[in-house]
Order: structure tokens, then sequence, then C-alpha cells
């Protein structure tokens, strides 16, 4: 199923694989169609994603809540990326329809579910930069970092990060119903019918490639880097967990989302001209964009692991919550709190992660 019939072109829309290899605004070429069974798969993987992520995000944020009295700067960047995961999980229904049966929720909803689902990426990977920037503070620059630290500050960032990922998700905007040439099957499609909307088309997409995936990608890399090095100046056997958390937050980032953006951005040196574009390499880039999207959207089911589950402050929070709604016993309690007593490395719980 090709990109923007799911709509989740971080960098505007492609072309429907499932109906056509063909952009109205480029070249027409032969037609590629999937199989009926490709597309039930996929509307079964979307589903799939959907009750994962709003299951774990969903348990993310009662912990994080009922414990709001300790809550910690990692906390609130946490709860927020996880209602941006939430949000943009509830959106994954409406493409589960559209890859049995197209775009049937109108040109109203186009916009709505496309725009929501547009912030809430952009959101979500705004907010990793923040955390791997608060576990640089709080690791590499402990005393400064717990000083400074203000929760006012946090969530005037937070605000900040919101409002950011509106105004980067605007361009969005241009999805509306679309019936490519030949096709019965309705599209949510972005509408460009001028020489100057494709040059914004363009303009937008390299723009958003920086912000959107490059910058993060950067700040991440420094953050942890230097995390990691710092923690190899420790002793103790608590720094080998620490590091294993932190790698594993950079690998599942480049893991899900690098191979979606080197092949989108593939696309727009296509699209621009830079490089040559033809019927054949077209279907390719459509069916490399459509897999490595599917593989992105696995990011929002790994987010509560690994910034949460595997958490030590956030693990002793749920079984404290669970002991006290009777699910499981007591002694459950005192005995993870007899193992986590002792898992402190430079203030690494004192936060969820």
């Amino acid at each position: 199923m090709k990109l923007q019939d799911m709509n989740f072109d971080i960098f505007e829309n492609f072309t429907n694989i499932n109906d056509y290899s063909y952009d109205r605004d480029t070249i027409s070429c032969t037609p590629v169609i999937n199989s009926h069974s490709i597309n039930k798969t996929l509307a079964a993987v979307y589903s799939l994603v959907c009750f994962l992520a709003v299951t774990g995000n969903m348990i993310v944020m009662i912990v994080i809540l009922y414990n709001r009295r300790t809550i910690s700067s990692t906390d609130i960047y946490l709860l927020h990326l996880a209602v941006a995961d939430l949000l943009f999980a509830v959106t994954l229904p409406f493409w589960a329809v559209d890859a049995i049966s197209g775009w049937v929720f109108g040109d109203v909803m186009c916009k709505i579910i496309s725009m929501l689902q547009e912030v809430n990426f952009y959101s979500g990977i705004l907010l990793l930069a923040c955390i791997s920037i608060d576990r640089y503070l709080a690791i590499v620059h402990s005393a400064q970092a717990h000083k400074h630290k203000r929760p006012f500050l946090i969530k005037l960032v937070c605000a900040a990060v919101w409002v950011l990922a509106i105004v980067l998700s605007l361009p969005i905007l241009y999805k509306g119903e679309y019936t490519p040439p030949g096709s019965s099957k309705i599209m949510c499609y972005e509408i460009l019918d001028s020489e100057s909307a494709e040059t914004w088309r363009v303009t937008t997409r390299f723009l958003r490639h920086f912000i959107g995936f490059l910058i993060p990608l950067v700040v991440m890399i420094f953050c942890y880097s230097m995390t990691i090095q710092k923690l190899c100046q420790t002793k103790g056997f608590q720094k080998q967990k620490a590091m294993k958390v932190i790698i594993a937050v950079v690998l599942a980032f480049l893991i899900c989302w690098l191979p979606y953006n080197i092949t989108v951005f593939i696309d727009t040196l296509m699209r621009s001209k830079f490089i040559d574009e033809t019927c054949d390499m077209r279907p390719h880039i459509d069916r490399a964009l459509s897999a490595t999207q599917s593989l992105g959207f696995l990011h929002s089911c790994i987010n509560p692991i690994l910034y949460a589950f595997i958490g030590v402050k956030f693990r002793r929070n749920l079984v404290k919550l669970l002991v006290k709604k009777g699910i499981i016993k007591q002694s459950a309690e005192s005995q993870y709190g007899r193992s986590a007593s002792s898992s402190s490395v430079y203030g690494l719980t004192s936060t969820t992660i």
C-alpha cells in the first residue's frame, strides 16, 4: 500500500501503489496493483499496532499520573510522548479501513485525521530529542541539572514542542479526497495542481527532512554518546544496565525511522529532479515507502517498552499500583523493592528511565 494512502507521509504524500504507480504532477506509468490479500494483511498489521500502542501507552499514562506527586522531568516528557503515541495510534483504524476500501470518511475527516497524525508524529520525534537532552543533563551534568530543574520550565518546553509540531504539520491541510484517473477508489491525497504548489511541496519536504529527522537524530546521538562516555567512567554493575537502556533507545529510533527517511529522501531527490525519475524506478520506490513506513509505525509500540517497562522507577510504581488494586500480592512489592534498592547510577533511577 502506498504511503499517501496511509496519509502518514511526514514529508508530503506520494503515489498509491494499491491502484497506480502514478503521479499526476510528474509522469504517468503502468498501473501496479497489489493483491487484496496484501491489503488485508496491511490492515491487520495496522490494527495490531493500534491495539499494542493504545494498551502500552495507556498503562504508561496511568502509572505516571498515579505517581504524579513524585513526577520528574523525564516523567513529564514521557507522559507527553505517551499522549502523542496514543493519539497517533487511534488514527490507525482509519488507515486499516482505507487499505481495504479506500478513503470512505469524507474530505473533512481526511484533513482532520491527516493533521492529527502529522502533529503527533512530529511531537513524538521532538519529545525523543528532549528526553535525550534531559538524560544528558541528569547524568553528565547531574549537579547542575538537579539544581535548575523546574516543572514549569519542563511544561513550557513541552508546550513549545506541541506548537512547533502543529506549525510543521500545516502543509498537510492540502490533503483532500482524490480519485486517480482510471480508478474508482477514492484516496486521501495531497491536492497540488500548479507548478508553484509542487515547488512548495519539495521545499517543505527538505525542511521536514532536517527538522523532523536529522536535527533530532543529531541531538540524540550527541547526548547519548556523551552519556555513555560518562557511564563508562563509573564503576558498578548498574552502569551496564543503564548503557543497555540508552543503546536500545538509539537503535530503536534508527531501526524504525532511518530506512523510511532514507527512502523519502531519495523520493524527494527524484521529485526535485536531482535524480531522474522513470517508470522502472517509481514502483520500487513506492513499495519501499510502504514497507519502511510500516516499520516506522512500530515505534509507537516500542516506546512504552523502552522508556517505561525497562525503567526501574516505572516498574516499581507499576507494582505498587497493582498491589493497591489487589491484582498482585504484597509480597511481590517487597521482593521487587529489595531488587531495585541498589539500582542507582548518577540519578538514573530518580526518573523513569
